[in-house]
């Protein structure tokens, strides 16, 4: 029976290594899987971006409601100062590329002047503070489109008003202005859109973006008109009103009043 014993001990000593052995592998491999995962550790974080649109061949001033309703800022360089009928030829970060979210991005452009005068004040920087441009992927910028549709919107991050179902299919201009950019369709006419201003500011509080969004929609109006668009001499009267509401509910208004007064003015001498 010792006999036995003694030579099964050199079998189970080296049992008992080859198990001491993988327990070790599998503490070591544990230690190692929990030193890569700390407990309790965040997920990751994704980055918020922002893809810069088209702007290229837009009015200036559809091209600038464009750029805020993505929530970037904008700047004008070259020679041609940001008036609202001039026409962009350049934009920089191209159309496309994706930035990182650094708050508001600044996006360059240039202009190029139409048949149409400037007037007015000219803007060369959003009315906000840009931020630094961080390109995370790079796209090749699409075509310019032959008659480019602008999506006019207000101030950042506020979403775009459709257009309401009653709205004409065909809306003839009041007169043809050469270089202006034809009405797009899919947008609400003028006096609706000089309305549904005068019903949100009843409602509305004096605040930097709430005025953005007043002065943002005041020139489209007059600009539209301008252009001929249809029945903007209408849409001035309405929007003439809208400037007397704002002076009397947030003092403000009084220089905006002058510039629809003189739009209709013109307008009104052409339809004659």
């Amino acid at each position: 029976m010792a006999l036995r014993i003694a030579t099964r001990l050199p079998r189970l000593a080296v049992v008992g290594i080859v198990l001491l052995l993988a327990s070790a592998t599998l503490a070591v491999g544990a230690a190692k899987r929990m030193a890569a995962v700390p407990k309790g550790a965040p997920a990751p974080v994704a980055v918020a971006t922002v893809v810069v649109p088209d702007v290229r061949g837009q009015a200036f001033v559809f091209a600038k409601g464009t750029l805020e309703d993505s929530g970037l800022a904008w700047k004008v360089v070259g020679t041609v100062h940001g008036y609202a009928v001039d026409k962009v030829a350049k934009q920089t970060p191209a159309a496309g590329t994706t930035l990182k979210d650094t708050g508001a991005p600044t996006i360059t452009v240039t202009l190029e002047r139409t048949s149409y005068p400037e007037k007015g004040e000219p803007e060369d920087v959003s009315p906000y503070i840009g931020t630094s441009v961080q390109p995370i992927g790079l796209k090749p910028a699409p075509a310019v489109p032959a008659s480019p549709a602008p999506k006019p919107t207000v101030a950042p991050k506020v979403t775009k008003t459709a257009a309401p179902a009653a709205a004409p299919a065909k809306r003839p201009p009041a007169f043809v202005v050469a270089g202006a950019p034809k009405e797009p369709l899919d947008e609400m006419p003028l006096p609706q859109r000089a309305k549904l201003l005068s019903a949100w500011i009843a409602t509305h509080p004096k605040t930097p973006a709430n005025v953005r969004h007043f002065l943002y929609q005041h020139s489209w109006i007059v600009t539209g008109a301008e252009f001929g668009w249809w029945h903007g001499a209408d849409a001035l009267r309405k929007l003439i009103s809208v400037d007397l509401a704002a002076q009397k509910r947030w003092g403000i208004g009084r220089k905006s009043e002058l510039v629809a007064r003189t739009a209709l003015a013109e307008v009104e001498a052409r339809v004659k």
